[in-house]
This record gives C-alpha cells, sequence and structure tokens, in this order.
C-alpha cells in the first residue's frame, strides 16, 4: 500500500473535520494588535484565547526591547549551535537569571518548549531506567515517553494511591535492571487547570527513590508567591529535581529551559540532542526575554491584576451554575454536554452573534459527549469584559439547552 494513500484515507481524529473546520474552528486567524479585542475574519472580537498572562505581549517596555534588540543584532545573529558557535553572554545571562528567579542552581535556555521536553526526557533516561508519569501529562511529555526506550508506567490522573503503586511497580523493575525512576507530572494542568499535587508527590520520596520532572508551563509566572511557580506555591521548590518553564504563556514570547542542579544542567547542554544540533535562540529572543523576565520579577501588580481577573471570572461563572471542573488555577474551563456538532454550533454564535473569541475543546482531548469551551484570562482583561462574557455564556447554554443547536454536523463556515 501507498503510504500517501494510507494517509489521504485516515486523516487522524482531528484532521477528519479539515474541510468543515480549516479557517474558523482549526487554525483560525486572529488580526491586529495582540491584546484583549482583536479582529476575526472581518470583525472585532473580544478574544479569550491568548496565552499572554500578565500582558507583557504588548507591554511598551517589551515592544521598546525586542525592537531595540532586532535593529542592533537582526535575527541571525548568533549563527551555529550554541555549542559549535551560537554561545553568548546575553544566553549566559538569561540562564542565571532564571535559575535564581525559580531558586535552582542552574538553568540550560532552550529554543522550544515542546521538543525541549521530549529531549530532556531522552537525554536523563537510559534503556534500563524507569519512567512513571501522570496520565494527563502534556503532549509533549507522552512523545517524550514513547521515544523512551525503556520501561515505562503511567498512574492515574492526581491518584496518589495509583502512584504509590506504580512506583512499587518500578521500583521492583529498576532494581532488577541497575536503573533508577524518574517521575514526570505538570504543575499546572493546561486543560482542566488543575494543580499537579507536587507537595503529596514530594512526600513519596520518604517512601521510593526517585528523581521529579515537573512541566511548569502554565505555572511559571502565574503561580507562588513571587510567580516563579507551582512548586513555590506549594512551597516545595527543593523537591523538584528538574523544573521545566515556557516562555510561550506568562512571558508571551519564544523559548523555555529546564532548572536544576549544576552538574545536572551540564551533563544537559553536551547531551540534548534538541539543543546540540539546533541553531542558537536569535538574540532578539533573548533579550527579550530578559526584559520580560525583570517585568514579571519587577511588577507584581501585573500578577495580582491577573488573578483579580480570574476571580471574577470562575466565581462569576460559578455563581451562574457553569461547571468549570477541579480548576485552580489561571485556566478556566466550562463544560457543556454535548456532540461536535452543538460544540461547532456554539462557538460560531458566540464569535458571530456575540462577538466572544474562545476555544473549542472536544473528542479526543476530552470523552466523547463533552464540550470545553477554554478561557485563558489576562491581566489586560477588564471586569466589563467578565460581565459581557458570562452573559454570552448564560444565553448560549440556554440555546443549547433548548436544543437549538442539534445537529450532528459542524455548521457551514461560508
Amino acid at each position: 500500500m501507498d503510504i500517501f494513500e494510507k494517509l489521504r484515507s485516515n486523516m487522524g481524529d482531528l484532521g477528519q473535520y479539515m474541510k468543515q473546520a480549516h479557517g474558523y474552528f482549526a487554525f483560525p486567524k486572529l488580526e491586529g494588535e495582540i491584546g484583549t479585542k482583536m479582529k476575526f475574519r472581518g470583525k472585532d472580537v473580544l478574544v479569550w484565547s491568548l496565552n499572554n498572562y500578565i500582558g507583557l505581549a504588548n507591554h511598551p517596555e517589551v515592544r521598546e526591547a525586542d525592537a531595540k534588540a532586532a535593529a542592533e543584532y537582526g535575527m541571525a545573529y548568533p549563527m551555529g549551535a550554541r555549542m559549535m558557535s551560537g554561545q553568548t553572554s546575553k544566553h549566559e545571562e538569561l540562564e542565571q537569571n532564571l535559575a535564581e528567579f525559580v531558586g535552582k542552581e542552574d538553568a540550560f535556555l532552550l529554543n522550544f518548549g515542546y521538543q525541549g521536553m521530549v529531549s530532556i526526557i531522552d537525554a536523563v533516561c537510559g534503556r534500563n531506567d524507569v519512567i512513571v508519569y501522570d496520565s494527563e501529562a502534556h503532549a509533549c511529555i507522552l512523545d517524550g515517553v514513547r521515544l523512551h526506550m525503556g520501561k515505562r508506567f503511567v498512574y492515574g490522573h492526581n491518584n496518589m494511591d495509583s502512584l504509590r503503586n506504580m512506583l512499587n511497580k518500578a521500583t521492583r523493575l529498576a532494581a532488577k535492571q541497575g536503573g533508577g525512576i524518574l517521575v514526570i507530572t505538570e504543575g499546572v494542568f493546561g486543560m482542566a487547570g488543575d494543580l499537579g499535587k507536587l507537595d503529596e508527590i514530594a512526600k513519596l520520596k520518604d517512601e521510593f527513590e526517585f528523581r521529579l520532572l515537573v512541566d511548569d508551563a502554565h505555572g511559571f509566572g502565574t503561580m507562588g508567591a513571587t510567580g516563579a511557580g507551582t512548586a513555590e506555591h506549594f512551597g516545595v521548590s527543593d523537591k523538584i529535581d528538574l523544573l521545566f518553564g515556557t516562555f510561550a504563556k506568562s512571558m508571551a514570547g519564544i523559548g523555555a529551559f529546564i532548572a536544576c542542579n549544576e552538574d545536572i544542567c551540564n551533563f544537559l547542554r553536551y547531551n540534548m540532542r534538541s539543543q546540540t544540533f539546533a541553531k542558537s535562540l536569535p538574540m532578539p529572543m533573548v533579550i527579550g526575554a530578559l526584559k520580560r523576565l525583570e517585568l514579571l520579577r519587577t511588577k507584581p501588580e501585573l500578577r495580582e491584576k491577573l488573578w483579580t481577573v480570574v476571580a471574577a471570572l470562575q466565581s462569576g461563572l460559578r455563581a451562574e451554575g457553569f461547571n468549570l471542573g477541579v480548576t485552580n488555577s489561571c485556566v478556566t474551563p466550562v463544560y457543556f454536554e454535548g456532540g461536535v456538532g452543538e460544540a461547532t454550533s456554539a462557538v460560531m454564535d458566540l464569535r458571530e452573534n456575540y462577538n466572544v473569541f474562545c476555544s473549542v475543546v472536544g473528542y479526543p482531548v476530552i470523552p466523547k459527549g463533552q464540550i470545553m469551551l477554554r478561557l485563558i484570562p489576562t491581566a489586560m482583561h477588564t471586569l466589563e469584559d467578565v460581565e459581557y462574557t458570562i452573559k454570552a455564556f448564560s444565553e448560549i447554554r440556554q440555546k443549547l439547552e433548548e436544543g437549538k443547536y442539534n445537529t450532528s454536523q459542524i455548521p457551514s463556515i461560508m
């Protein structure tokens, strides 16, 4: 069988809807200045879909730093991978500042979060090592685990009894093989918004020997007294062996980092294939990240404003009887019952008639028969934005309950 014919006959769980969804439900274009109001298909919409938690994307100091760095260095410098010819003092400065902020000895700058996480797992775990990971871990973790040539065990989401059971199995196997154990979880789970039980997982170190890798993409910059992340929130920063964060959320940029002990960080510098064989992060992005980190550290009022908006949005939705699941972070999922046709019809109504743009999530990300409308509040949203959105959601829910979106087909977007 021709491999291309096989692909054409099965476009995948999401790709099967491409003809109906492309450009509207999938790959939509939000245009104009980054903010709470942007243009979608030529009309102004209130946007709840941008990972710009504390509003740094268009902060004037960030824009100025980005522009000056681009003018001075262009987008090409430094040329080559960091190990060969792409090292600069600014890259090192950013790593030092990140390590200091999250309370670790050292940090290693990564070009991208997704490939970075895959490569961390690949570098840390050998064939005889055993991985134990949360069942709702992000796709980058799952892909890293799938590439692992050794044994892996999955535990029920945030279920400490399940984790203990898997650790017992992993301990026996690791001892037999002469390997070690890596436990992987998230600080904030990006879809449901609940927190990884980092404090309880850390306590298990008293019973088992393992190292702990935490993906804190959504927690870095939003959680904790200083914004250092979910480990700071739980008071267990010293128990996290490998702390992963990304610039794509709170810092509204490109890049990521891994923070840990200095000797392990040096091991990663020389053994992470995604960095060894990739061009160094361009200087404007590094200098821009330095400015973003500076603002994250020195302007706590931005994070305070974010949490004011989060509290108003989530308490307001709950007061109206909406199901927000188990979120206790900024991530705000709103759950409804329904199929893909009803979900897309409701979202189309929101966008076309209420001018509210949020993301719709369905199967296979969440179980069949459920709809999730996912809201990402930011420090740039206003309480008026919150009030209007809750009203729009209430009207959409009423229409859904009345069967006005009762269809199994994705509506036409033409």
